[in-house]
């Protein structure tokens, strides 16, 4: 929980069998039931604990926020509740500020002012994209996809409309990680667990 002085508290389940990251897991399942989205949860996990350890931050919270930015979208896909609703759940399961800020920073709701915040928002449209990428490759695996053809997919601006470039380019600029690495760093990530994203 967040503590008066403003430093960061524990993440809710860190202290039971499966640690932080099992509890995140089931609030995200009780919340989400489609496997699509379960899928891009994992994604985003998966890129936000790389750039964590990149960065020397806290891998557990950093994989947590990004698993559970989402869990609110299949119950509230207009932008008029989500994130704020799923924000509120976790609010009440104790979840820290610094984890609630940035699922809302990621929805541009407040300002994105930590590393955590801007990472998050660097890498959820993006891991979307890159999945996107693969499921046209013929063998729909990540192992196929290339910086290259990203960018090719990119430059295609019929192809996966739902993906803002903008925002994708802007998320990588706030990290300070140009695109290219950016891409590269993300898909890479995404490769070593691939099995795990069923890519």
């Amino acid at each position: 929980m967040q503590v008066q002085d403003g430093t960061v508290g524990a993440l809710p389940g860190a202290d039971q069998p499966g640690g932080a990251r099992e509890y995140a897991w089931n609030v995200l399942c009780e919340w989400t039931e489609g496997d699509n989205l379960r899928k891009h949860a994992l994604a985003v996990e998966i890129a936000m604990r790389a750039y964590a350890k990149r960065f020397g931050e806290d891998e557990e919270r950093w994989a947590v926020t990004g698993l559970l930015h989402d869990m609110d979208y299949e119950k509230h896909p207009d932008m008029s509740e989500h994130p704020k609703v799923g924000v509120a759940a976790l609010r009440e399961l104790g979840y820290p500020e610094d984890v609630l800020n940035a699922i809302l920073g990621h929805a541009s709701l407040v300002p994105r002012d930590t590393l955590l915040a801007k990472a998050l928002y660097a890498v959820d449209e993006l891991t979307g994209f890159i999945t996107a990428v693969a499921l046209v490759r013929p063998s729909k695996k990540l192992a196929e996809v290339t910086l290259k053809s990203v960018k090719k997919k990119w430059k295609d601006k019929a192809f996966a409309r739902g993906c803002d470039r903008d925002e994708m380019a802007r998320g990588a600029e706030e990290l300070g990680v140009p695109l290219d690495e950016h891409i590269a760093f993300v898909l890479a990530a995404m490769q070593e667990q691939a099995d795990l994203l069923g890519l």
